[in-house]
């Protein structure tokens, strides 16, 4: 009879109008699809950009960049174009050749489509794509400043200031209001309005700072002490340091859970990923990685978490389930910046 009347609900839906596939989908449907993708990664050793297939674990194209070198990379939302910022032959806040151009990357077409001249030399680094306005933005250190890019046009619409030198990473909140700036020699955060593209604070955080990304939640800022063991939870309602993580060794990249409940955390000193609990703000396990483990990034599904190690020119694949290192993938020298590309 229970069977009966399931048919029965299923017809009338269909009488309606509606798809019966979207009634028949599950939970891990939905995950299979978000796990489909590949990994992009900033090989700085040789100057290319990695295309990774993380299901067979190897790199399967390299790209070769315009100039020396690009750190990082942002994939346009669709997953069919990379944006590389070329950054210089330096290390932040060294003496060096400053970059001014973005490559642009097809992915699926494997080549070089384009490059965007920045008005001056200014080092950029790092790229995200606002989750809300369709617009890329990129930090250029020599500016102290954010950059704003149109990527329909590959043109340049703005900019918003730090108040800050080095400003290195940036991470937005998922709301795309704000923008949080790592800036690295001076030890701050500089927290940046989108809207009125304005500097609303600059938080104190330690002598050296590096990297930051935002919980789920958006409540919580996370940036690394680069001389003591220790993570900085960055309150956003107050823009204070609410809070500090004890680390096994000095942090790097870090990267929430989708489910809000974990961070990860790149212990590059100890060659492990930390993950921390966000409601008991302590280190619950360690994992052992490969050498000098730099960027995470999370897969959409929150099923694995994938790290590049650079000295070791591998990128690290941790299982979320049961918290184990699935596998390494070999790629190019000095691997760095990373982003997910759907499809």
């Amino acid at each position: 009879m229970m069977i009966t009347r399931a048919f029965s609900m299923l017809l009338v839906i269909a009488a309606m109008g509606f798809p019966l596939v979207a009634f028949g989908a599950s939970v891990g449907t939905a995950s299979r699809t978000s796990a489909r993708g590949l990994l992009v990664v900033a090989n700085k050793g040789n100057h290319t950009l990695g295309i990774v297939d993380p299901i067979s674990g190897r790199e399967i194209a390299t790209v070769a960049e315009t100039g020396v070198t690009g750190h990082e990379v942002a994939v346009s939302p669709d997953g069919r174009i990379a944006y590389v910022p070329i950054y210089g032959n330096s290390g932040v806040g060294s003496p060096g050749s400053d970059g001014r151009t973005i490559d642009v990357i097809d992915l699926p077409g494997r080549k070089l489509i384009s490059t965007i001249h920045l008005s001056r030399p200014l080092r950029p680094h790092c790229a995200m794509f606002s989750p809300t306005d369709g617009l890329l933005y990129v930090s250029t250190e020599l500016a102290d400043a954010v950059t704003i890019i149109n990527p329909k046009t590959n043109q340049i619409v703005g900019s918003i200031p730090t108040g800050q030198a080095e400003s290195h990473m940036l991470a937005f909140s998922h709301d795309g209001r704000r923008i949080y700036t790592a800036n690295v020699g001076p030890g701050t955060v500089s927290v940046l309005d989108v809207a009125s593209r304005k500097t609303l604070a600059v938080i104190p955080i330690c002598k050296t700072t590096q990297r930051i990304s935002v919980s789920m939640d958006d409540r919580h800022a996370f940036t690394s002490d680069q001389v003591n063991p220790r993570l900085a939870v960055i309150d956003t309602a107050d823009n204070k340091v609410a809070r500090w993580v004890e680390l096994p060794g000095i942090g790097y990249g870090t990267a929430p859970t989708p489910d809000g409940r974990y961070l990860l955390v790149a212990v590059i000193n100890k060659n492990q990923v930390a993950v921390v609990d966000l409601k008991s703000w302590k280190v619950i396990r360690t994992i052992d990685v490969p050498a000098a483990p730099q960027e995470i990034v999370v897969r959409p599904d929150g099923g694995a978490a994938f790290v590049s190690c650079d000295r070791s020119g591998q990128i690290a694949e941790i299982n979320l389930h049961n918290w184990k290192l699935e596998k390494k993938i070999d790629v190019g020298p000095i691997c760095d910046g990373m982003a997910w590309a759907v499809r």
